[in-house]
């Protein structure tokens, strides 16, 4: 995998800036929370006018008492209790504030984890191939993270400086109105500071970003492969491969650093300490002419430290800031990329109710070019079973996946019952056809559980019946929990057949009217295959099955038999008639019986 290519991820160059009005997209997410970020915003006010008054109050007692040697014990003793509760109101109302801020926080990031995993829940298989299951996890796990993190304290952060800033400005004009004015200078410098930082570092964060979700692709991919890459002795190979990635991650956040470390603070510092300069001198040729009231000066002094000190605060946090503005942008990448997803079309909302299946001159191709199904067209009559056979690659899957709406069709048509596939919503579409896979998946929890898949609503007898019905009981009653045997990922402590068996009993539960099994008994063994075929002899009676197969012995008995190549149909009938007419079919056959090594015929 290249370092930088991804299919679909708008940061694989890491030149792509953040889109317009993606911050305010985020606190849209706020909206439904408003009473509660009114009274943090209320408690973050109090703060910021409570900690600007404090130099107020040591101006007051430098000017009125302290430079005039004028003690009375009564208002000494009221201002320093006023500046004691000044401090205390400031503690108090920062604390509540940030803990108001940091549960909306967990609240919004939750409802967005939810909306991305719901949508990727919904997400096209198309989008799937393309994409590594690393990078979606590093999307819902590291991205809403940094979004987190933005929320519970940069946004905080932001408004509690930008008021601070305002309230010293005021107190500044109060105090002299002249130099106040001239320091407003400086707000075209910081937004200089800024806005270069966010051209700079915006490529950068995307770039970390996107490679972060490569590593998690890596670690993901070979976690799941780890039998075949110690099998293979490719452990030495795959540790070189993550130490490319995680080398040039961490070359980018390197980068990152250096930026940071010229952009931010520093520069302010410099900036603050020549302000500071300026201040002085004004202040010491003012007192060539006049007499220096001690008090503005030192109230001055110190507004101006209060005055750096939110904008170094804000500087500090663009760090934060534009690593969520990044990540949310790869989030709302995947809410807003729904367009290929196959979708009802009408009003009309058909029921699947006798199960006949046509298609009419299907063609498709994955990526839009190259054809992997020409002109298909077969009929399936309610109740009958039609096995699809051929070689690896003729379309026989691809065909099924279009009839269970994976992929959208846009040349030729599918019909259900005498309507268009397309009508059917996706809830009837996936309660009444079932798919069983050549590797089953089971989910972490027990065997009922897996069979109840899908169908939440199932009685303990219904899964009886469907675990009767495919010869599943025949091993759950040698099992000690029988019913509550731990299932754990991805079924690991059951054998294939096993697996198998419950998969079956799931597809079965639901009573589909079309059943669709995909080389489903291609990785069982023959004594469980042979249950499975005395369980499909009862399983197909009154349903209409689609077997797609490569063991040719398990399809004989099939109403018909379509015969694949290169996305064709190039033979169709029963076994025997298949048989005489010595064409590709028949050349499978005895290639799979032993009878002699056979190709198919030039014809074909």
């Amino acid at each position: 995998m290249a370092l930088d290519s991804v299919g679909g991820d708008p940061s694989a160059s890491g030149r792509v800036l953040v889109p317009r009005g993606t911050f305010w997209r985020l606190l849209r997410y706020l909206l439904p929370r408003w009473p509660r970020l009114i009274v943090a915003l209320g408690a973050l006010g109090a703060a910021t006018a409570a900690d600007v008054l404090q130099p107020i109050m040591v101006k007051i007692f430098l000017d009125r008492y302290l430079i005039p040697r004028h003690f009375p014990r009564g208002p000494l003793i009221a201002l320093a209790l006023g500046y004691v509760g000044l401090i205390g109101l400031t503690a108090l109302f920062a604390a509540v504030q940030l803990l108001l801020f940091e549960v909306l926080a967990l609240d919004v990031v939750q409802r967005l984890r939810v909306d991305l995993f719901d949508t990727i829940q919904r997400l096209p298989l198309a989008y799937f191939d393309r994409t590594p299951v690393g990078v979606l996890v590093s999307r819902v796990t590291n991205d809403t993270e940094a979004i987190l993190e933005m929320f519970m304290s940069v946004l905080a952060a932001f408004i509690q400086n930008v008021a601070l800033l305002m309230g010293v400005i005021l107190a500044m004009l109060a105090l002299d109105a002249r130099l106040a004015l001239v320091m407003l200078i400086l707000f075209p410098v910081f937004g200089a500071i800024m806005w270069l930082y966010q051209r700079v570092s915006s490529p950068l964060f995307y770039l970390a970003r996107h490679r972060l979700s490569l590593l998690n692709a890596k670690l993901n991919e070979s976690l799941q492969g780890m039998a075949l890459i110690q099998h293979m002795r490719q452990v030495v190979r795959w540790r070189e491969d993550f130490h490319a990635i995680n080398d040039a991650y961490r070359a980018v956040r390197y980068r990152n650093t250096q930026v940071n470390g010229v952009l931010l603070r520093p520069l302010t510092e410099v900036v603050y300490l020549l302000t500071l300069m300026a201040v002085l001198a004004y202040f010491g040729t003012h007192s060539l002419t006049a007499a220096v009231n001690i008090g503005v000066l030192y109230a001055f002094v110190s507004y101006l430290s209060r005055f750096f000190e939110p904008v170094n605060n804000i500087l500090q946090r663009l760090n934060s800031y534009q690593q969520a503005m990044v990540s949310a942008a790869r989030v709302f990448h995947i809410l807003d990329d729904r367009g290929s997803r196959p979708m009802p079309v009408g009003a009309d909302h058909p029921k699947i109710i006798a199960g006949e299946v046509r298609f009419e001159d299907v063609s498709f191709a994955y990526d839009g070019e190259h054809d992997v199904l020409r002109h298909v067209s077969f009929t399936v009559k309610s109740g009958q079973t039609v096995a699809l056979v051929g070689h690896t690659g003729s379309g026989k899957s691809t065909a099924m996946n279009l009839l269970l709406r994976f992929y959208p069709l846009d040349r030729g048509r599918i019909i259900i019952d005498g309507h268009d596939l397309r009508t059917f919503d996706e809830e009837e579409l996936r309660q009444k056809i079932a798919l069983v896979l050549q590797e089953p998946f089971l989910f972490v929890g027990d065997v009922a559980s897996n069979i109840r898949l899908g169908t939440k609503s199932l009685d303990e007898a219904a899964v009886h019946r469907a675990a009767h019905l495919v010869q599943l009981d025949r091993f759950l009653s040698q099992w000690p929990l029988g019913y509550r045997t731990p299932v754990g990922e991805r079924g690991a402590t059951l054998s294939t057949g096993q697996r198998q068996l419950i998969s079956f009993a799931r597809a079965m539960a639901r009573d589909p009217v079309i059943l669709v099994l995909d080389e489903a008994t291609a990785s069982v063994d023959t004594e469980t295959e042979a249950a499975i075929q005395r369980a499909l002899a009862n399983m197909r009676q009154g349903r209409t099955t689609i077997i797609i197969a490569h063991r040719l012995s398990t399809i004989q008995d099939a109403d018909i038999i379509l015969v694949f190549h290169r996305g064709e149909v190039v033979e169709r009938g029963t076994h025997q008639e298949l048989l005489r007419r010595k064409g590709l079919y028949h050349a499978m056959y005895q290639l799979q019986s032993g009878e002699r090594t056979a190709t198919p015929p030039a014809s074909v």
